[in-house]
């Protein structure tokens, strides 16, 4: 057939990388508990802010909801055979905090069934030579949390509830559970749900789409909240579990290669490597660099960019044992000579999908934003090596494909695909492995089933 003509052709020009990954790689899928479960409301579980954003008229564009998602709650066997059957050897999950702590805070109590079902998941994996990765928050924090103090907007209170969620799933998955990620992509969960408005909780400046909210300050007051509770986190976890459990602990934050759009011009290559600070350097510089935010966002955003006391930049630095990274594409960056607009969180730069020469970014998928760019994603795994000098664990990386959704979703011959994954793991991701002596330690694919929510498209909201 022409698919296996395709891959054939492709393993030939590739033999050179046979075997360049380490042997304990790992490789499998990843998923979000509020976009799989369903279940939202069984067995004790709370109501979290996505359960809330999703009943509220108007905030979802096709009307759904996440009350059912895909019943991986009630298939999590099935689904652990069906990723057997795919040969993996590990697996991705986020927990709901409001199905184990129904009402969220450092008080409130747990529910056991919600404990039952993660440890009944856990087991199934185990049994079935899959290893569990937990992220313990992907953008679904109980909402009885953001009733009473604001959510992340409160860090002081919101701090030890947090610290004590992670102490629960320590105390009752650590004894299987050996790598553990905190935060799912907080830079993504502040600007969707605190820039943009479009992602619960739904708050932004924009007043013809939510009633709350500052997309100037709130973005950089929440970031600060999720770097200084990841830091707690991981501080509980070292000190008291770490020595027993021998396990892992770490975050993973999202970001996109930014290419110059004239690569001649050294003021585009300013903006590029500008861009890639305020997405990326904005959580990491703080966590493996200096302690600190980047210099080009203090220059731009001033006093909107909180300040680390000296023990919080003690408590932040150093504290994740790993790089993990999740990065779908590539832009085309070009500097701007306007100053920044209040609400930007880009670093005052214009964004093209075709460069000064007319190259694409890559060819199209189904999401408008999320163009296949497999060179760029290996330099981004280099410029991410370069600086931060950390084992990157790729917690996740994926593509639609054009017809696949829609009212009509087509089953397709997965050409599109199956390129995309050639393209980034077996070229690109293998080759700054061998080539460039990048330390890459696991590759997630995004993600294992269909999924409730279009989460891609906040990007695509905000660019435009």
């Amino acid at each position: 057939s022409t698919q296996c003509q395709h891959s054939k052709m492709d393993l030939n020009s590739v033999q050179d990388l046979k075997d360049v990954l380490r042997p304990d790689f790992f490789h499998g899928y990843a998923t979000a508990a509020a976009q799989i479960e369903g279940a939202w409301n069984k067995d004790g579980k709370g109501v979290s802010i996505w359960d809330t954003f999703g009943h509220t008229p108007g905030k979802i564009a096709d009307g759904s909801t996440a009350d059912d998602a895909v019943r991986a709650y009630d298939f999590y066997r099935e689904d652990v055979a069906l990723m057997k059957s795919y040969g993996v050897n590990a697996y991705r999950f986020s927990l709901s905090w409001s199905r184990i702590i129904p009402l969220g805070g450092r008080d409130d109590p747990v529910n056991e069934q919600g404990i039952k079902f993660y440890s009944d998941l856990i087991d199934e994996l185990l049994r079935n030579g899959i290893t569990p990765f937990i992220t313990l928050f992907h953008w679904d924090i109980p909402q009885a949390l953001e009733d009473r103090y604001g959510g992340m907007l409160n860090q002081d209170a919101y701090t030890p509830d947090f610290v004590r969620y992670a102490r629960v799933c320590f105390e009752r998955f650590g004894d299987r559970v050996k790598h553990w990620i905190t935060y799912n992509e907080p830079g993504v969960y502040t600007l969707a749900g605190y820039a943009a408005g479009v992602h619960a909780p739904g708050r932004s400046s924009f007043r013809e789409r939510n009633a709350e909210g500052d997309s100037s300050t709130e973005p950089f007051t929440v970031a600060h909240t999720e770097l200084v509770s990841h830091g707690h986190a991981v501080r509980l976890y070292r000190e008291e579990f770490q020595p027993q459990q021998k396990g892992t602990i770490g975050i993973t934050l999202h970001g996109n290669w930014s290419e110059a759009w004239d690569e001649e011009d050294p003021r585009d290559q300013e903006a590029a490597e500008r861009a890639r600070e305020f997405e990326i350097a904005w959580f990491a510089d703080p966590l493996y660099k200096t302690g600190d935010y980047p210099a080009s966002m203090r220059a731009q955003l001033g006093d909107r960019l909180p300040r680390f006391t000296e023990e919080e930049s003690k408590l932040v630095f150093g504290s994740s044992d790993f790089y993990g990274m999740n990065s779908y594409t590539t832009f085309f960056v070009k500097h701007t000579t306007s100053p920044p607009d209040i609400n930007d969180h880009k670093g005052n730069v214009e964004i093209f999908d075709e460069n000064k020469q007319g190259v694409s970014r890559g060819e199209e998928s189904d999401t408008p934003w999320l163009r296949a760019a497999p060179g760029g994603f290996r330099k981004l795994l280099n410029w991410i090596y370069k600086r931060y000098q950390m084992p990157i664990y790729v917690t996740e990386n994926g593509t639609t494909a054009k017809g696949e959704t829609g009212p009509t979703p087509e089953v397709l011959n997965d050409e599109f695909r199956i390129k995309f994954f050639e393209g980034y793991v077996g070229n690109a991701l293998a080759r700054a492995v061998k080539e460039d002596g990048v330390d890459i330690r696991s590759y997630f694919a995004w993600t294992f089933t269909d999924n409730w929510g279009k989460w891609f498209s906040f990007v695509y909201i905000m660019r435009n």
